[in-house]
């Protein structure tokens, strides 16, 4: 990798250690604290989030009847998006013991908590599950096959990639020969 390319890399990776701070200082001025996987509000504002809650039925009058129509397409694809949980997590439980790299771990990639919050009615709250589930599902997977990429197939594309994975800049440069093989090596023993 060019010395370019690492400065922008550890730039990016200051920038991202940098947001986490500023959201974690976010989190304190909205009065919040994490216990385990439960999210705590101060009495005061937890009653304030209660007294903003719509009800079911107006808020399905008050629906686009789009959106109404829409919800069984949506929600059948949990079917897909949960096989597809089931057989990434066991392709990785399998395949990762045996290359000896690093298991993902899943549940930091899915997180089911906006359901929590008091302000959201029973269908907004499952909504938040689903996009939350489904959401972390793709990230999940994505890092288990960026994993799997590392290992196998090191290599830049000759083309861009648009929204490539956070392992992808430290590939080999397409048609770089010299020296793919140690860098194979070196790039696996980094998924240790």
């Amino acid at each position: 990798m060019s010395e370019r390319i690492s400065e922008l890399t550890d730039k990016i990776d200051k920038l991202e250690r940098q947001l986490l701070d500023e959201l974690d200082k976010l989190q304190k001025s909205l009065n919040y604290r994490l216990e385990g996987k439960r999210v705590k509000f101060e009495q005061k504002i937890l009653e304030g989030h209660r007294k903003l809650k719509s009800a079911i039925f107006p808020w399905l009058m008050a629906s686009r009847i789009r959106n109404i129509l829409s919800a069984p397409f949506i929600y059948s694809m949990v079917f897909p998006i949960a096989f597809f949980d089931l057989t990434i997590t066991l392709y990785q439980h399998i395949c990762f013991r045996l290359y000896g790299i690093r298991r993902v771990e899943r549940s930091k990639y899915i997180v089911l908590d906006r359901h929590q919050l008091a302000y959201l009615n029973g269908i907004e709250k499952l909504n938040c599950v689903y996009c939350g589930y489904g959401n972390g599902v793709v990230a999940y997977t994505r890092e288990v096959l960026a994993r799997t990429e590392q290992y196998w197939c090191p290599i830049k594309h000759a083309r861009k990639v648009v929204g490539s994975h956070r392992h992808y800049n430290k590939f080999v440069n397409y048609g770089e020969g010299e020296g793919y093989k140690e860098q194979l090596i070196k790039l696996r023993d980094e998924l240790r």
